[in-house]
């Protein structure tokens, strides 16, 4: 209850709050796993929680203490979503849970709302899709009307539908294989050693997808530095930014790090990689990282990116701008991403994202690569950005991704220069990449 009063009220980010809770708590596995698909199932569920209990209340949501609420929303999840937990558990549970933050009234309260729903829960009626799609869409899949709004406009009914519903689904782990120290075939053979099943990515040969339940932090392979976790979406990034042993390439958004060491990793720990990010808890994970992966050619610097460096003038042979974004490609990792973006966050990131990418040309020689990459699937931060790069710019030009790409991604878009993946089509992480080469 701590951990989802933590989140609603305090604004704290999902995993985090997670984290801090658990980390140093004495509750066992099988616990933590309870906890974690609890917390996840009610912030990804929320608005849908909010509606079936809205129906079943004859006190408004916004009458209700946090406290309650969330206890109304913990069992909701767990009758609705949960067919492993008893109805009457949790019931029980919450008018304890009640008791504990609320009074004598709020228990009542509780075990009244809950049974109701236990009792119905075949018979839920949701919004008409005939009458309002929108709205219809926004409660069935847990989403925020306006970004359903959004996606429906853009990408039509059917296909923002099979989204939403590939953003309630759980990603699978996929790690990168650290070919510093080993390959994928041994490190297949060291995690099946490990009791862990891996198997091949799908679009990248240094990828490797975890199978079951698997505490990462636990592996040997992990302390060692042999993989680090990575969706495939970010390796294609670096993949297409292609960088060579011996060259000067920048990271000007590096943080957590993942993409920092792949660079460093393909031009086999050779050369320089300048690893910039405006937060300093931030650029020590990028360090930590490169020094657990055995990588030495990483300098990394607090800075801001926003702002143009005169000493980084035409030094660098490749850059990479993997920019601050709205995250709604990740929303499968992060179910609070989408409560917390509003439509106006769209423009404020966009003149951030246009001013990195600035620097960025700045930064690069003349016949060098600028890759710019999102983990959102919103237009405006995406094509909408390159366009309007590109327009100030013209010593740029953009530059066909087929030679950087498997063949099953390839299509009309990145022969014009960028690709744009999305995780019910693709089954990785939403992503947009491109890449420029500076003519002049």
């Amino acid at each position: 209850m701590i951990i989802l009063n933590d989140i609603t009220s305090k604004e704290a980010y999902l995993n985090i709050a997670l984290n801090n809770h658990l980390k140093n708590s004495e509750f066992g596995t099988q616990d933590r796993a309870f906890i974690t698909e609890l917390v996840y199932g009610v912030i990804k569920w929320q608005l849908t929680l909010d509606y079936i209990i809205s129906l079943f209340s004859k006190i408004k949501l916004s009458k209700m203490s946090q406290w309650i609420l969330n206890i109304l929303r913990l069992g909701v999840y767990q009758i609705i979503f949960m067919d492993r937990v008893p109805e009457s558990a949790a019931c029980n549970e919450c008018v304890k849970l009640s008791k504990r933050y609320g009074h004598k009234a709020s228990s009542n309260f509780v075990n009244a709302v809950l049974r109701n729903v236990a009792r119905n829960k075949n018979n839920i009626e949701y919004p008409d899709p005939n009458k309002d799609t929108i709205k219809y869409l926004s409660v069935k899949y847990s989403h925020p009307e306006w970004l359903v709004k959004y996606w429906t406009k853009w990408l039509g009914r059917e296909f923002t539908e099979n989204l939403l519903d590939a953003n309630n689904n759980p990603p699978e782990l996929t790690i990168r294989t650290n070919t510093l120290k080993t390959n994928p075939s041994e490190l297949i053979a060291r995690m099946n050693s490990e009791g862990v099943e891996a198997i091949h990515g799908k679009y990248v040969e240094d990828a490797l997808i975890l199978k079951g339940t698997v505490s990462v932090a636990d592996l040997k392979a992990h302390k060692t530095g042999l993989f680090q976790v990575q969706d495939e979406s970010s390796m294609l990034a670096v993949r297409i930014l292609d960088p060579q042993p011996g060259e000067n390439v920048a990271d000007l958004c590096s943080a957590p790090g993942g993409k920092t060491a792949y660079i460093a990793q393909l031009m086999k720990n050779r050369g320089m990689v300048l690893a910039r990010d405006v937060h300093p808890q931030k650029v020590k994970l990028v360090r930590d990282a490169a020094s657990l992966l055995g990588i030495d050619i990483v300098k990394t610097e607090v800075f801001d990116s926003t702002v143009f460096d005169e000493t980084l003038k035409e030094k660098f042979d490749r850059v990479l701008v993997d920019a601050p974004c709205t995250g709604l490609g990740i929303i499968r990792r992060k179910a609070d991403i989408k409560w917390r973006r509003k439509p106006e966050d769209l423009e404020s990131l966009r003149k951030i994202q246009i001013k990195i990418l600035d620097n960025a040309a700045r930064y690069v020689k003349p016949g060098g690569v600028i890759v710019y990459s999102t983990c959102t699937i919103q237009k405006d931060e995406n094509q909408g950005v390159v366009e309007a790069f590109l327009n100030e710019h013209p010593e740029f030009e953009k530059e066909s991704l087929d030679g950087y790409i498997p063949a099953s991604l390839a299509g009309t878009t990145t022969k014009q220069g960028f690709v744009q993946v999305f995780p019910h089509v693709h089954q990785i992480d939403g992503f947009f990449i491109a890449r420029f080469r500076r003519s002049r």
